[in-house]
């Protein structure tokens, strides 16, 4: 189930985010943790499977679309199809807009079944 993200999540939240590569430096994890607290286009969710939270999507919200920044799933949860039901689900609450990727999200996204353009 995805969770919008709560300040009480901050650890739990960096470090799924610490799984993507340009983001293991706490610097550069405390800069985007910030910009996801500070910016509302910019929504960060996390993905609970029991009592655990295995899995991060963060995104930059448009008018007309929006652009999945990060996707990260813990690596003991990896191959469980959780990045594809993120994705899913994250279509279904962003509506009519058109989903986008970055570099960084793109190959994965390619993989994962669009419902309303995009990529």
């Amino acid at each position: 189930m995805l969770f919008r993200y709560k300040k009480s999540f901050e650890k739990i939240a960096m470090g799924l985010l610490s799984f993507m590569p340009k983001e293991r430096e706490l610097k550069k994890l405390q800069q985007t943790m910030h910009i996801y607290e500070e910016n509302p286009d910019w929504q960060l969710f996390l993905w609970k499977k029991g009592d655990d939270f295995v899995g991060l999507l963060g995104v930059e919200v448009g008018e007309k679309s929006y652009t999945i920044h990060h996707l990260s799933v813990n690596p003991s949860h990896r191959g469980d199809g959780i990045g594809h039901e993120m994705v899913d689900k994250i279509q279904d609450i962003m509506q009519d807009r058109k989903m986008l990727a970055t570099d960084e999200t793109e190959a994965f996204l390619k993989k994962c079944p669009v419902k309303k353009g995009g990529l």
